[in-house]
């Protein structure tokens, strides 16, 4: 449940799973045999129950604001990719959003990290910003190299898993920074990636994968310790997100409460 909306009993019970955001830095594979091309969608939804896309960088006047950085860092090389980003329309099984596209090439082996900075989001029904900083490694070839580097977000998931070679049933652990201090008892939302993205129609597939038994299940909550480490037990093959909420430093953005939280997308394996 976000900090920023806990004022009364009406607003908090807005923050029922159902209200869950999760910035997607989407491939469909984050481990590669070879150098390769990547496709990348960049969208704003709800993983789990596709109940609402939303328009990245949409502010309280109703304009939309660009991605204010975009970079891929591959043996402490960093490189900028946000001239490369397009416009697109995303359509998920509720409605259409606007997000980004992008392709980008792994010329080199090893790993392949994405990060992502949005500009704010207007969520209308807490009246307040969110902005979530994420990050999304891919790895070329099997050779380990930038997977566990603290890159000095504001907000930040430093993993201690590599997140890309994780068996389904086994855990993800990971460290919440913010301005690089450990954040003790953060509080961290986890989803799954409910359902199959179409890259060539920029379209949600239309099966879910899983059926949640009860409202909780959509978005699962779990708490770091006091050292801002997590683990968490990962049940099922497929992307998983976390977001941990409100750990960085800017807590106001055009003299509305914004939460920036620090997200990580992982991929699990079924063990064949």
């Amino acid at each position: 449940m976000r900090k920023i909306i806990i004022s009364t009993i009406t607003t908090a019970a807005l923050a029922s799973s159902a209200f869950a955001h999760f910035q997607m830095v989407y491939t469909p594979e984050s481990a590669l045999e070879k150098p390769d091309n990547i496709p990348l969608k960049i969208v704003f939804n709800h993983p789990f129950a596709d109940e609402h896309t939303m328009d990245m960088g949409l502010n309280a006047k109703g304009e939309i604001k660009p991605v204010e950085d975009f970079f891929v860092i591959n043996k402490e090389k960093k490189t900028d990719l946000k001239k490369d980003l397009k416009n697109i329309t995303f359509k998920g099984n509720s409605n259409s959003g606007k997000g980004y596209e992008s392709e980008y090439k792994a010329r080199k082996m090893g790993d392949h990290v994405f990060v992502l900075t949005p500009a704010p989001y207007y969520e209308k029904n807490e009246d307040a910003y969110i902005q979530q900083i994420t990050k999304m490694i891919v790895n070329v070839a099997g050779a380990p190299t930038d997977w566990d580097a603290e890159l000095g977000l504001k907000a930040e998931i430093v993993p201690l898993t590599k997140p890309y070679s994780i068996w389904a049933g086994s855990t993800f652990s990971g460290i919440v920074k913010g301005n690089g201090k450990p954040i003790p008892f953060a509080e961290i939302e986890v989803e799954y990636l409910n359902y199959d993205v179409d890259i060539k129609k920029n379209e949600m597939g239309k099966k879910p994968h899983a059926t949640a038994p009860q409202d909780s299940f959509v978005t699962l909550t779990i708490k770091a310790d006091q050292d801002g480490k997590f683990t968490f037990g990962i049940p099922k093959a497929g992307w998983w997100g976390f977001a941990a909420l409100g750990v960085g430093p800017d807590k106001k953005h055009d003299g509305k409460e914004l939460s920036q939280d620090a997200v990580i997308w992982v991929q699990a394996k079924d063990m064949k």
